[in-house]
């Protein structure tokens, strides 16, 4: 059977692009975006990936020549949707260790623009250890300031060669962050204030959110996928249709002008402030994960897709979203009700198995970012409470209490100290245990019991799960 890349043509390009980061995400989401703007005619450039830590091999890229296939899957205008791209963006794959010199040669290329990475969080940090003589140094941060000194160097500090830099790393005001460790590393390795100003002023270092999940290869389907796309790909990664990739920046209109994968049709917003997008994603989204998955489990389901097919559960999934956290979000209503339909496609996407425990794992932390904004500014602006959230709180103290489900325990997993208080309050009635947690302001950093109303509520609808069961207390919630 043949390989995937001896299936395609692949365009000779330029590399305008060096992406930090082999991995599935950024295979799915950047180089898959760039790679149907080069179709659509937008824009015309490849990706030249650059393995950034010494562990893991190239092996399986350069075998293919950086081809592979993106298979998303999932459900989108309540029907099925299903696209197969065979990527041909990537121009190649380098280890920046085993590879320095062919990685080095990039600080010197005319023709590159933009620099992507996904690092993961840990991977923005500034590193003492980083010295400016190592073949590269360790951390990210540090790779890149070398990079960029070498290429102010080789261009005598030409303004128009400064690049565009966009971290796709799951961190709040990830530009800025990055910015701040070449910032700190320029002062560490006492490079000229002529290059910390060419830093500054000519590169442009923007803060995004990306949203997409990938599962990665799917090991399970792949004899199947191989047959039915008669050829083989060791590559082939899978996801979901739903993308959104959100570019905070400064000069928002040269950055839109020579990344326009916008106009191509694909989900890139260009904007000066980003925060109401990431607000949308935190209190619709994750909110719904968080409100949704301890109730949900402790009825029955085991995955996000079972709670969707359960009527009871669906439905207090839909007021959750719908009444009770998009209200809030500051952005134009129709945007709001785009982006939580889309959430609903989401989590009934029969191609992903989302496990609840999984969703469960550090829900107090989870809860306080998540959904309480939304209970705090739903009583100051109404004087009301909203229910179903108020509820998923209750259902978060029995699931730490109890511990298990028809008589099968299960794994709760948090900080040290939420553990170590449940521990010691789980016998206690419902109303004393709501007043001992809601009190903790090392849990919520308020103290949730002076909340009007608050702590009555919440106590109310944990007797009522002990009473009733948590599908009783549910039914007798919506009803």
């Amino acid at each position: 059977m043949r390989r995937v890349n001896e299936t395609v043509q692949k365009p000779n390009r330029l590399v305008t692009v060096l992406q930090y980061g082999e991995g599935n995400f950024l295979r799915a989401f950047v180089d898959y975006m760039i790679d149907v703007a080069n179709e659509a005619g937008y824009f015309n450039g490849n990706v030249q990936i650059v393995k950034a830590i010494p562990q893991g091999k190239l092996d399986a890229l350069k075998a293919q020549d950086g081809v592979y296939t993106v298979l998303l899957r999932g459900k989108r205008d309540n029907g099925l949707y299903v696209e197969r791209r065979v990527i041909t963006s990537v121009a190649g794959a380098m280890d920046a260790y085993g590879e320095y010199r062919k990685y080095a040669a990039f600080a010197k290329s005319p023709v590159l623009q933009f620099v992507v990475s996904n690092t993961t969080e840990a991977g923005i940090v500034y590193d003492e250890g980083d010295k400016l003589d190592m073949t590269p140094p360790e951390s990210f941060p540090g790779k890149l300031t070398k990079l960029l000194y070498e290429r102010f160097i080789h261009f005598n500090g030409a303004p128009d060669k400064g690049l565009i830099i966009l971290p796709c790393e799951l961190i709040d005001k990830n530009g800025d962050k990055l910015l701040e460790c070449c910032l700190k590393l320029a002062r560490l390795w006492a490079l000229p204030p002529e290059f910390t100003a060419w830093l500054t002023e000519c590169n442009t270092f923007c803060n995004t959110l990306v949203d997409r999940i990938v599962t990665g290869y799917p090991t399970d389907e792949a004899r199947a996928l191989e047959a039915e796309f008669d050829c083989r790909d060791n590559l082939l990664v899978a996801g979901e249709p739903f993308a959104f990739w959100v570019i905070e920046c400064k000069k928002v209109t040269p950055v839109a002008q020579r990344l326009p994968l916008d106009k191509a049709g694909l989900p890139v917003i260009f904007t000066h402030n980003l925060s109401p997008y990431r607000e949308r994603k935190v209190r619709i989204l994750n909110g719904a994960h968080t409100a949704a998955a301890l109730a949900a489990y402790l009825s029955g389901a085991d995955t996000v897709g079972d709670m969707m097919k359960d009527t009871l559960l669906r439905a207090y999934v839909e007021k959750a979203i719908y009444t009770e956290l998009s209200p809030h979000v500051p952005l134009p209503p129709d945007e709001v009700k785009f982006f939580a339909d889309s959430v609903i496609e989401r989590f009934e996407n029969p191609f992903i198995r989302h496990n609840l425990l999984s969703i469960s794992l550090n829900s107090v932390s989870k809860f306080k970012v998540r959904v309480l904004p939304t209970i705090v500014e739903t009583q100051e602006k109404t004087n009301t409470l909203p229910e179903v959230l108020c509820f998923s709180l209750a259902a978060l103290l029995q699931f730490y209490r109890v511990g298990e489900r028809d008589g099968a325990p299960y794994s709760v997993s948090d900080d040290k100290a939420v553990l170590d208080f449940f521990d010691a309050h789980r016998d206690l009635p419902p109303g004393e245990l709501t007043q001992q947690c809601l009190g903790r302001v090392d849990f919520w950093d308020m103290d949730l019991t002076r909340i009007p109303g608050f702590a009555q509520k919440v106590t109310d609808y944990l007797q009522a799960i002990q009473d009733k069961g948590m599908r009783g207390a549910i039914s007798d919630l919506l009803n």
